[in-house]
């Protein structure tokens, strides 16, 4: 048993993400935070605001959700938060609203997260079918 590589369990893995995301909203908090005081400024720190915090509860949701649908549901909204907090962190950068250096890693870890629930969502997906198909005796 001593030689077996370390291997996490899925709790601790959904819990090392769901730090991700808390850490992830913080950041988001404290860029809306710096955000001119403009009508763009203000705009697109609401927009932000409420985009990019909101992959964090709605984790939360999707490790409580009662049913294998809701929890496709509920990583779809995930993705989906994280996809529209991708483009105004683009917008930010693009019209130059904050220095480079503020945004430096944010986007890096908008697209890791996305990658990640791309990729289980996708297999959420496909565990799905492969229930229906067994239930309806097709296999």
């Amino acid at each position: 048993m001593g030689n077996e590589p370390f291997t996490k369990s899925a709790q601790t893995r959904a819990d090392e993400l769901e730090e991700r995301f808390i850490n992830f909203a913080v950041r988001i908090i404290k860029l809306s935070a710096n955000l001119p005081n403009t009508p763009a400024g203000k705009h697109i720190a609401g927009q932000i605001l409420r985009s990019g915090t909101s992959p964090a509860p709605n984790y939360g949701e999707t490790r409580g959700a009662e049913s294998h649908a809701d929890f496709v549901h509920k990583l779809g909204i995930v993705l989906k938060e994280l996809n529209e907090t991708f483009i105004w962190l683009r917008m930010i950068e693009r019209s130059e609203l904050l220095k480079p250096e503020m945004l430096a890693g944010i986007l890096e870890e908008n697209k890791e997260l996305c990658r990640i629930f791309t990729s289980s969502l996708k297999t959420a997906r496909s565990n799905s079918k492969r229930k229906s198909k067994m239930a309806n005796g097709k296999w």
